[in-house]
């Protein structure tokens, strides 16, 4: 069961984390132009939020071992993520306006910005994402000979979920709704994890009640 619990939050957060990547890298072009730039600068910042996470998840799970862990981090996320339509346009408008408005912007920051940009709006809530693979790769194993298989069924888990959430975000999110419906949503099934993390946090300390024997007749 433990395993199962794994596998559906890592695969919910990579493909939350991919479908941020993609359409994260769309939004920060209606800024920063569509160049080279752009890609470079969102796909290194999202792996730079995944190291991070899994750096962390990986020193959480050595000290805590209750799901319920994941919800402080998750909940806050997901408001983040959700609130970026509001949250995102006044930090990308400081980074393109402190450069004066008749002279061209130099190069150096042509490819800079783009990170910052990202750095400010994305890296938060991948990195927040990035701790559930390592967590509940040592939340789901109770015994040292069990890890191995764990450790597959999460990661495979996680990855299976970044593959959907890039297809899902390219080929049918970007078409249906508006990127900021899509922030939501995904903001929403980031706090979505949260909940379900507190839940089963809860259900798994519950005391189980023995079943008693029937008397004999």
């Amino acid at each position: 069961m433990r395993r199962l619990v794994a596998a559906v939050l890592a695969s919910l957060g990579g493909g939350v984390i991919m479908v941020l990547e993609v359409i994260g890298a769309r939004y920060l072009a209606k800024d920063f132009g569509g160049s080279f730039y752009v890609w470079v600068s969102q796909i290194g910042i999202i792996l730079l939020a995944l190291a991070v996470g899994y750096y962390l998840g990986g020193a959480l799970a050595d000290r805590f071992q209750r799901l319920g862990l994941l919800a402080f981090l998750l909940l806050p996320a997901g408001v983040f993520t959700f609130a970026v339509p509001v949250l995102a346009p006044p930090v990308v408008a400081a980074i393109i306006e402190r450069h004066p408005a008749q002279q061209a912007i130099p190069l150096v920051w042509q490819k800079l910005d783009p990170a910052l940009g990202s750095l400010a709006v994305f890296f938060l809530p991948c990195l927040v994402l990035a701790t559930l693979p390592p967590y509940l790769i040592r939340w789901a194993t109770p015994q040292l000979s069990q890890v191995g298989r764990a450790s597959g069924v999460v990661i495979a888990s996680s990855t299976l979920g970044s593959i959907a959430g890039v297809f899902v975000a390219g080929y049918f999110l970007i078409d249906w709704m508006k990127v900021s419906a899509i922030f939501r949503l995904m903001g929403a099934l980031t706090i979505l994890a949260g909940v379900m993390a507190l839940a089963l946090d809860h259900w798994f300390r519950a005391p189980r009640v023995p079943v008693q024997p029937r008397p004999a007749l």
